[in-house]
């Protein structure tokens, strides 16, 4: 690709790496999560030139597949290359019954980024992680949470940045497009190694990035930049919602009083109730299970009127004039009282 082609490339589909690693400003020491591939090696690159001696890898070893070990020995073998110390941690990413692999494998990352505390070469105390999801990624999240009829949360895809403790998290390339990055690395001379899984077309996000976005490309050519812009709105819309249901919680009450509940409107309802249950209880209700929930809040005119529904993880219960949640049902305490 020639210096011309790239820098229109960059025009037509957003912000260069440069730019976006000009813009980031982490919480130092820092640390990379790097598995790699392209996109994490262009971050963790990037990182280390701008911040020399204050940037670590960590990589996370799920051992998945047969490769897993080489994929360790290539993040170690970089890592010594350009001088920066990493961090293998092994991880158990098998699925639970009913979670998809790729639910399984992010929630060990996350937690492998977060136990125990990770530390540079020189001893410090890592206050912030960066993640290398660009904005190919970004509409992917969001043609995935089309497809499932999520609300805005879904809408608004992956955060920019967020804390988990005394970690920052953060994504500064969402407005990269992934051939950007691996272009930036061509032209350094810097490979890359490619996990074999990306190809395969039984994960719905492979199927996206090799048959949908080109053809939304084609008709779209801003699409990462659009897609990225309609993110921002459903988490700014997301963020009022979440606001809105704190308000409404204080006033119903933790555990919520019914008659409070009764005197919302039915989407004031259906938004306190889902806040309540992923706020309170860590646990989101299908649409179905919120519908049949709100249509017996509002039939509960008498004390006699029981309520005992599977909701997200557990069961939500009346237990006299409020609503409690559980693990598990407890039928005889769900009668009023």
């Amino acid at each position: 690709m020639t210096a011309s082609a790239r820098d229109n490339l960059e025009r037509s589909q957003g912000a260069s790496l440069d730019r976006a690693i000009e813009n980031f400003m982490p919480l130092l020491p820092l640390a990379v999560a790097y598995s790699g591939g392209a996109d994490s090696t262009a971050l963790l690159l990037a990182c280390a030139q701008k911040w020399p001696g204050k940037v670590s890898a960590v990589h996370v070893h799920h051992g998945l597949q047969e490769a897993a070990d080489g994929f360790a020995a290539h993040c170690v073998g970089f890592c010594l290359h350009i001088g920066v110390s990493i961090e293998v941690r092994h991880v158990q990413a098998r699925p639970r019954p009913g979670q998809s692999p790729e639910e399984a494998a992010r929630n060990a990352r996350y937690k492998a980024f977060s136990e125990p505390r990770l530390v540079t070469a020189a001893g410090a105390d890592v206050k912030s992680i960066a993640l290398a999801q660009h904005a190919d990624d970004q509409v992917e999240t969001m043609l995935l949470a089309l497809s499932r009829g999520a609300g805005l949360p879904g809408l608004a895809a992956m955060a920019a940045e967020w804390h988990n403790g005394p970690l920052s998290f953060h994504r500064p390339l969402l407005q990269v497009p992934g051939a950007v990055l691996r272009n930036w690395l061509v032209t350094r001379g810097v490979g890359w190694i490619e996990d074999p899984t990306n190809a395969d077309p039984h994960f719905t996000r492979n199927r996206i990035r090799a048959q949908l976005l080109p053809a939304l490309e084609a008709a779209f050519p801003a699409c990462r930049t659009t897609f990225a812009r309609s993110a921002a709105h459903a988490a700014q819309g997301a963020q009022l919602l979440a606001e809105l249901g704190a308000e409404d919680l204080g006033h119903a009450g933790d555990p919520p009083a019914i008659e409070r509940l009764r005197a919302l409107s039915a989407a004031r309802l259906s938004n306190l109730l889902r806040y309540w249950l992923r706020s309170t209880h860590a646990t989101t209700p299908s649409t179905a299970q919120l519908a049949e929930l709100t249509a017996q809040i509002n039939h509960c005119a008498t004390r006699g009127h029981r309520i005992c529904l599977k909701i997200g993880a557990g069961f939500v219960e009346r237990r006299g004039p409020h609503l409690h949640w559980y693990n598990s049902p407890l039928l005889k305490s769900s009668a009023p009282a």
